[in-house]
């Protein structure tokens, strides 16, 4: 049992915790949620031993075995599957003893630590961390590679796998989704209802909360409170709470009425949309627990587009892909106002190659791509985040797209999004990522689209900021193309969905529970194929493999001529920032030879940005298919 008794707790000048209490049971599944910066990390740094309570104890955690998530991993030449093995620590100190007993000719010494290596079941480490790559989403010769060849999201799903393989009494998983496809997510949901201890996990994803959890663990006006079941359940019975109080009545009564009319709008279309029965029982539950986020901070909507075209974009026909490789082909897809598609497809699919395509971020290798005359497309991907200026600040960064926009105006909207006060008017800089997001997507919506493109858009978001992010897509009248491993979102903002499979991209008929089944099926088949798996199979990985090189072979060499052409640059920038060393230069003498240098210089400079671009494009594309 662990037991928190009157925690204080402050990071630097903001007290995040006051008087708090709470009670954990052995085996319990708690979801520990609250807004964004009331301390929920901070929490867990304090279980970790990382960080100390200004006041109050901790008990129980000295005799646990503890496992947590990483949110960083160093740089290793480790292969991925001997890194995830060696999470295990007892296992890596005897694989480390025979080794090294073997290495000495001490044969005779080692038969003890095998022993201790068959009790721990330390001969099929290997194989548990091979499944726990594949449930991932790993390429199947992953374990082999180097840890260090991995891109950062990849690096996280590394070291939320050396998490499960450690064994523990306490597992403490930080937003274990956030860079996990729908496909992942479903396998990491299987994993965690088979786990035999304590679950602590901090998620914003309610539908995974759902299946996995038992209790919510709530920070809320800096204490500690507990619900009886699943999200849900705490929604539920948060509602009837703030129900009987009166303090934010009249933004209720508000927020009721919007719902009310979003159902109205619905039912007229009830009988056109798939799953629109779905949805309007989900709007009628969301009026009965309106009081549950009468305190969000969030409120905004996608503003009507001024003009719109019908359809808004077609690809007939096409084939997509990267520099001759064809990942999609025979792609048809009509987007028209009103359209709502949620992409599903297992990870390398290529569900990123079709939104890029759509966007026309990357050129069809075949086929056509039609655009209406009035179409305003709003794409987010995580790389809106890397995109902001960190010096800038929200309010300067909407000027930017708007500089006849007013300023109070662009504070008023802001504010639907929690940038209020000096949140608005300062550097982006020391945002959080939750932050970052919400004024990317604060950006997209600014812009007024008809056509929205959302590729993984809760990433970092809250669950207040998902539920009016939810509210707010529902009432949109344009087109949405929708990629997410929130299940929640998908079901109550797609109407119908598309499968991206085996190079195809097909309407799927049946509904995300279905999908979930077929997943959740094929990852029991794939776990009974691998218990049996024989040499011809292994030869048949290698024949993959093999074709895969090949397939990629054309895409290296690209890359390679890049980089080649990066270093020529580079040479040639350092051979003129060498000469502009020369004092000589800086005379009347040689003005016009320093005006040549200069110009020079910033033509490298603008080469070596258009080779960076490139590089990242061409690299981006590699770990895409090789994954």
């Amino acid at each position: 049992m662990i037991i928190l008794r009157n925690i204080d707790f402050r990071r630097g000048s903001k007290l995040l915790l006051q008087g708090a209490n709470a009670t954990i049971q052995p085996g319990q599944r708690l979801a520990l949620i609250g807004a964004n910066g009331c301390g929920k990390s901070s929490l867990f740094s304090l279980l970790l031993g990382e960080l100390g309570a200004d006041a109050g104890d901790i008990e129980g955690m000295n005799t646990l075995r503890l496992s947590h998530m990483a949110q960083e991993i160093h740089a290793t030449s480790l292969p991925a599957g001997e890194y995830i093995w060696r999470g295990d620590a007892l296992l890596g100190r005897l694989h480390d003893e025979v080794a090294a007993l073997e290495a000495a000719g001490e044969f005779d010494k080692t038969a003890s630590v095998h022993t201790q290596l068959e009790e721990i079941d330390g001969y099929s480490a290997e194989r548990r961390a091979q499944r726990l790559l594949q449930g991932l989403g790993f390429a199947e010769d992953a374990a082999g590679r180097s840890v260090s060849e991995f891109s950062g999201g990849w690096r996280i799903r590394l070291n939320l796998a050396r998490a499960l393989m450690t064994p523990s009494d306490i597992l403490l998983l930080d937003e274990p989704t956030n860079h996990l496809d729908l496909d992942a997510t479903l396998w990491l949901q299987q994993w965690l209802q088979q786990y035999g201890g304590t679950l602590l996990m901090i998620s914003h994803d309610r539908d995974f909360i759902d299946a996995t959890c038992e209790r919510i663990l709530h920070i809320e006006q800096k204490q500690l409170f507990t619900y009886k079941g699943n999200y849900s359940d705490f929604e539920r019975l948060r509602a009837e709470r703030l129900a009987n109080q009166q303090a934010n009545y009249d933004k209720q009564q508000r927020r009721i009425a919007e719902i009310d009319d979003f159902v109205r709008r619905f039912r007229y279309k009830a009988t056109k949309a798939k799953q629109a029965q779905s949805r309007l029982k989900e709007l009628e539950r969301m009026q009965s627990l309106a009081p549950a986020h009468a305190d969000s901070p969030f409120d905004f909507s996608f503003p009507a587009p001024p003009r719109s075209s019908d359809p808004l974009l077609r690809l007939d026909e096409a084939m997509l892909g990267y520099g001759g490789v064809t990942v999609l082909s025979g792609v048809d897809i009509q987007l028209r106002p009103g359209s709502r598609y949620g992409l599903l497809g297992r990870n390398g699919a290529g569900k990123s190659t079709l939104l890029k395509s759509l966007i026309g971020e990357l050129p069809l290798l075949g086929g056509t791509r039609i655009v209406g005359e009035h179409v305003s497309i709003g794409y987010f991907d995580q790389q809106q985040l890397e995109a902001l200026d960190m010096q800038a600040s929200p309010v300067l960064h909407l000027q930017r797209l708007s500089p006849d926009a007013r300023e109070q105006d662009i504070l008023n909207f802001l504010g639907g999004f929690n940038f209020r006060g000096d949140a608005a008017t300062a550097a982006v800089a020391p945002f959080s990522g939750g932050e970052k997001a919400r004024l990317a997507l604060a950006m997209v919506v600014w812009q007024k689209p008809n056509l929205l493109i959302l590729d993984e858009p809760t990433n970092h978001l809250d669950l207040e900021m998902r539920h009016a992010m939810e509210v707010a897509l529902q009432a949109y009248e344009g087109a949405l193309v929708l990629v997410s491993h929130d299940r929640h979102m998908l079901r109550n903002t797609a109407e119908e969905l598309l499968l991206v499979h085996d190079g195809q991209v097909e309407e799927y008929t049946e509904d995300l529970e279905g999908y979930e089944r077929w997943i959740l099926s094929s990852y029991r088949q794939t776990e009974k194929r691998d218990a049996g798996t024989t040499d011809t199979s292994r030869k048949e990985k290698r024949q993959q493999a093999a074709t895969l090189r090949e397939k990629l072979k054309p895409l290296q060499k690209q890359l390679n001529k890049t980089e080649a052409d990066m270093s020529k640059v580079s040479l040639a920038m350092h051979d003129v920032r060498t000469q502009l060393e020369n004092n000589d230069l800086y005379t009347e003498d040689h003005r016009q030879a320093l005006a040549d240098l200069l110009k020079r210089e910033g033509e490298l400079k603008v080469r070596a940005e258009e080779l960076d671009e490139i590089w990242l494009d061409q690299q981006q594309v590699l770990e895409e298919l090789s994954q």
